[in-house]
Formats: structure tokens, sequence, C-alpha cells
């Protein structure tokens, strides 16, 4: 049985999109399409680097490959269809392309929140406990690390898109927003919506709270490991890296909570609109560079890669 199966009289859907202006597409385009080949060629490039270099092969590492992995999907999901509404005008999407697209944007973003969580317990291994560092973050652990946040993000998804494609569409298909997102696709049924509503608000809630709680343990005791440091140098060092890293969380889970932890009767199709830029477009592209460009690992590993390249080019010539 195919998702076309259903109660629903609808076929395809409508997305309205950001915006009607039409003197605005061409230069949306433009602005979008950089965006997108930004995050590509940031987070492959850093997949690349990664997996090129030897002395990139810890843990930390292996955390932020999976990160810009994540980015890569969920930005893909997103992203190349918006691209294609402004050049081409065309804003229909069929329903299990709607589906699809739900699916892979509510794991993946479900995904990136349990790997940040990953990531921060990572750091506090290794600032707080870092004697323990190597026989606590073992590759088994580190396997567990990754492997748990990809479970959970496509068992939720899993449980949102089969809530969600079961209802019956038979008012509108007209969906205000630029992507099959959960919250104005469910406003489009007529059918009784408040179970789905408690279930996005219940697995949205519960993903905030564990997530959060871990990072932000997580760097409490690493503020308090930094506050004992000697050295003045290593203290500014750590704290700069801990305010990028909560910086990006604090985007991240600040979108997330203003978009989902709040009733239907309270969205504003338009604001959310703009947060959810943040989330498909913004944060896949300023996550390699929050999380990686600026470490002196990568850069060094960046220069040896060049470096590489030109030889291997000379000597071609």
């Amino acid at each position: 049985m195919t998702l076309m199966e259903n109660v629903s009289e609808v076929t395809e859907f409508i997305l309205v999109g950001l915006t009607d202006a039409l003197e605005m597409q061409v230069p949306l385009f433009v602005i979008f399409s950089l965006i997108y080949l930004i995050t590509l060629l940031g987070n492959l490039g850093m997949i690349t680097l990664i997996l090129l270099d030897s002395r990139l092969h810890t843990p930390m590492y292996f955390f932020l490959s999976n990160l810009s992995l994540v980015d890569c999907v969920y930005a893909s999901a997103v992203t190349p269809k918006v691209i294609m509404g402004f050049l081409t005008g065309d804003k229909i999407i069929s329903y299990n392309a709607c589906a699809a697209q739900m699916f892979f944007f509510a794991a993946f973003v479900t995904i990136e929140s349990f790997l940040l969580a990953s990531m921060a317990f990572d750091r506090y291994v290794a600032v707080c406990k870092p004697l323990h560092y190597t026989t606590t973050m073992t590759s088994t652990v580190c396997a567990l690390l990754v492997t748990g946040p990809y479970i959970c993000g496509l068992m939720q998804s899993t449980i949102h898109v089969a809530f969600t494609f079961h209802l019956s569409f038979c008012h509108s298909n007209v969906v205000h927003h630029f992507f099959c997102d959960i919250p104005p696709v469910l406003a489009l049924s007529c059918s009784d919506i408040n179970t789905n509503e408690i279930v996005l608000f219940t697995l949205a809630t519960v993903t905030v709270i564990f997530t959060l709680l871990v990072i932000l343990n997580s760097y409490l005791f690493i503020f308090i490991a930094i506050l004992r440091m000697h050295s003045a140098e290593g203290q500014k060092k750590a704290f700069s890296t801990c305010a990028s890293h909560l910086t990006t969380v604090s985007i991240f889970y600040g979108t997330g909570i203003f978009m989902y932890l709040q009733p239907s009767s309270s969205h504003s199709m338009d604001t959310d609109k703009m947060a959810s830029v943040f989330y498909t477009m913004v944060i896949p592209m300023l996550n390699p560079l929050v999380y990686s460009l600026r470490n002196k690992d990568v850069k060094s590993a960046f220069k040896k890669g060049v470096g590489k390249a030109k030889s291997s080019l000379s000597f071609a010539y």
C-alpha cells in the first residue's frame, strides 16, 4: 500500500513559498543557490578532510563528520525544491514527495539535536577528564553516541509522517510554507489533529529537554574546569570554543522552541517561515565554520591538502 492509498482526496500540494514578489525571485534564487553551494562545499569538504587526514581520526572529528553529513542531507531535502521554485515558478509538490520531504527534514533535524548533545559530552570528557579520555571515548562508545541519534531521529520522523499522512486532506492543498513542515501540513487537514499536536509537542519537548540537559550540564562542568585553569591563554581558548558551540546551539534550539513548542493557534506561518530559513539553510551553512574551519587542526589539514594538490598539478605539467 502506498501513501496515495488512504482517505485523502489530495494528490498534490502547492507550496506558497517565501514570497510572491516577482522582482524578488531572481535575487532570492541567486542568494539561496550560493548558500546551498557553500553548504555542500563546506560540509562535504569537511567530511573529505576528516577522511583523508589521519590526524583528524579522533572522536571529536568523527562527530563533526556526522554533523556535516546530517547538515547536507536535511539541507538537500528542502533547499533544491525552493531554488527550483524561484527559477521556474513551479510550487507544486506531489503527495508522496511532500511526505518524503517531511520525513527527511524531521529525521535529520532531530538527529542533529542529539548529535549536538553527543558532541557536548565528548568535550566534557576532553576538558574535565583528559587523563581518561582515550579509555572513556572508545570506538564502541563513539559508535553508540552516533548511532543513538540516528535511531531516535528516524523513529520520531516515522511517527510524525505516519500520523500526519494518515489524516484526511479535503479542505485545501495550499501549504503556507516553503516546504512540507509538520505544522503547516497539519493545518490543512479536515480531520481531528489534537492527537497529532500532542504527539508533536510531546516528542519535541522530550527531545529538547533531554538534549539541552546533556549540553548544559556538560558545559557547566566545562566552565567550572576552565575557571580552575591557571593559564589565562588556556582559559581564553576554551571559552572561545565553548562560546561558538553554544551560539549555534542557541540558534538551533531557539528556533526549534519558537516553532514547535507552542499550540497551533499561536503560530504565525510567515514568522515560522523566517525561522525555518535558519534550520534549512543558514545553520547547515554555518556549522562547518563554527565547529571546524576555525580549528587549527582543520586549517592545517586543509593547507596540507592544498599543498598536495599543487604538487600533483606541478608534477603533471
